[in-house]
């Protein structure tokens, strides 16, 4: 694999279940060092998409590409330890509680390892310090706010120190201090030449940092440009722009429609 491979890169891709097609030839290529925001509404195929990068969801046809080697031809061949990958916030409150530290240590499991290499408490704990949570890495996740554990989830990815960090909807569902403590730490990274991929409802606090957005529908890519300002401001993020103009456009509407209108 050569460093000139794109982080993503899909094809054609198409995901289909038994209920019907959800993803519908999907091109999508993100380059190096860029940050790109996932928009649609619910059911446009946004978290489809990023779970079926990480090899969660299979491919129906077409394909899908991590720095040029195919998820599912080439698995073996992907350079998993560079990618930092953020689900939903779920399940943190079931099963044998576990702190924040053992949480975070987890993320330096893999199929060939099954406990910590060395170092892997120091690594944890940086990785805590960058999401602001240090004080907090002996304390059970059951007892943290959404936004803590929000935090902690995305720690987890980082403790990999990855080139390649995918968030599927970070911002669902906690308070708006966790927000921009969650959006200063992607900001950080950013500045430190790491590509990010994140799902959105709408950018919200990430407005400033989203350099890039490609807007799903129903299964396909409406449009793929920079975002535009927002309507009214940082401070109303239900006005997003981009998510108001995916949730109105006629099936019919091509990118260059799109880009047209604003």
């Amino acid at each position: 694999m050569s460093e000139t491979q794109p982080p993503i890169r899909t094809r054609q891709l198409r995901v289909a279940v038994e209920t019907g097609t959800i993803l519908h030839g999907v091109d999508l290529t993100i380059t190096a060092g860029v940050t790109v925001a996932l928009l649609g509404a619910n059911g446009s195929g946004k978290s489809t998409l990023v779970k079926t990068l990480m090899g969660i969801v299979p491919v129906t046809s077409g394909s899908a590409e991590l720095y040029g080697a195919d998820i599912i031809t080439a698995r073996r061949s992907v350079p998993w330890s560079r990618v930092g990958y953020v689900p939903q916030r779920l399940g943190l409150n079931s099963g044998v509680p576990a702190t924040a530290l053992e949480v975070v240590g987890s993320g330096l499991l893999d199929n060939r390892r099954f406990r910590p290499g060395r170092g892997a408490r120091r690594k944890a704990l940086e990785a805590l310090e960058q999401v602001g949570l240090a004080d907090r890495a002996n304390d059970s996740v059951q007892v943290f706010s959404g936004g803590q554990q929000q935090r902690v989830l995305i720690a987890r990815a980082l403790v990999r120190n990855p080139d390649l960090i995918i968030l599927d909807e970070p911002l669902a569902g906690i308070d708006r201090a966790s927000k921009e403590a969650l959006a200063g730490t992607l900001n950080r990274m950013r500045g430190q030449g790491t590509t990010i991929l994140v799902v959105l409802h709408e950018l919200g606090e990430l407005a400033g940092m989203i350099e890039r957005a490609v807007v799903l529908r129903h299964g396909r890519i409406i449009f793929d440009g920079p975002p535009p300002p927002a309507a009214h401001g940082h401070d109303h993020p239900e006005h997003d722009h981009v998510h108001a103009h995916a949730d109105t456009a006629a099936p019919g509407h091509t990118v260059p429609d799109l880009r047209s209108e604003w």
